[in-house]
């Protein structure tokens, strides 16, 4: 078994971001500034938003962090869209009424649409980007390779299809719902964002795949990804860890996104 170790690739990147932020704050007078609205206590975004403020803490890029009712949260982004000061804006997802996400997100600058879910955003989405890195890290060659791509959400899976069917890959998406079995088989590459916990079996991955776990859920307290334990008893495979895998790359890419919005 090989590990796509993205904590390891996440503190390479931090080293290089640290000192582009001490250059941005030294040399350009500019204190690169994320603002995060969050509208719902939820285990994984609450994880996800902490992580976020210690990333922050530890390359120097101030983190605020607004919590709101759903109604209030177009005019906060107004207000932030107008300050000279914020670089980066996110709506931590799920919001309360999934319905109004596309109109919500939509509203951010795209400037400053650091998460890049808003359809005329400047910059790439934080976890396909993540998920990019994480391959090419470790060398994995997507050209020529089957790509199957397992839950079609805004934040993974819609987005990372989108970037890999521009850059010529053969990418089929499916949902938890389909014949994963069948779909799966002749599969080189599996990249799986469901959130369905223990959805992907052992017996239903190809011999020697590449799998990127990239979905996360929360039961009793404990996060699970959406592959099956049994999984990890293999040996064959090219695989993301348990704990360590694209959540870091993500966050180091969203923090990219960041500093690139406040250069002058």
């Amino acid at each position: 078994m090989k590990i796509l170790n993205g904590s390891e690739l996440a503190s390479y990147i931090k080293v290089r971001q640290a000192q582009q932020v001490r250059a941005l704050r030294q040399a350009d007078k500019v204190e690169p500034r994320l603002a995060i609205i969050i509208t719902k206590s939820d285990p994984v975004a609450d994880t996800f938003v902490r992580l976020k403020k210690e990333y922050g803490i530890d390359i120097l890029v101030e983190v605020d962090e607004y919590r709101l009712a759903q109604g209030e949260v177009t005019e906060k982004i107004k207000e932030l869209n107008n300050d000279k000061n914020v670089h980066g804006i996110i709506v931590q997802l799920p919001l309360d009424d999934p319905s109004q996400t596309d109109e919500i997100v939509k509203s951010i600058d795209p400037e400053k649409d650091v998460d890049g879910l808003g359809g005329d955003a400047k910059f790439s989405p934080a976890t396909p980007t993540a998920i990019d890195w994480l391959l090419a890290g470790y060398n994995v060659d997507l050209k020529g390779k089957k790509i199957v791509i397992v839950g079609r959400g805004r934040l993974v899976g819609s987005p990372l299809y989108d970037l890999w069917t521009k850059a010529g890959h053969d990418v089929d998406v499916v949902e938890e719902g389909d014949d994963l079995a069948n779909t799966l088989r002749n599969a080189d590459v599996i990249v799986t964002a469901t959130g369905h916990a223990g959805l992907i079996k052992s017996e239903i991955i190809p011999i020697g795949a590449a799998v990127v776990d990239a979905g996360v859920s929360s039961e009793a307290g404990e996060f699970r990804g959406d592959l099956d334990e049994s999984v990890y008893d293999r040996d064959d495979l090219i695989i993301t860890p348990k704990v360590g895998g694209v959540g870091p790359l993500t966050i180091a890419a969203l923090f990219d996104n960041v500093i690139r919005s406040a250069r002058p």
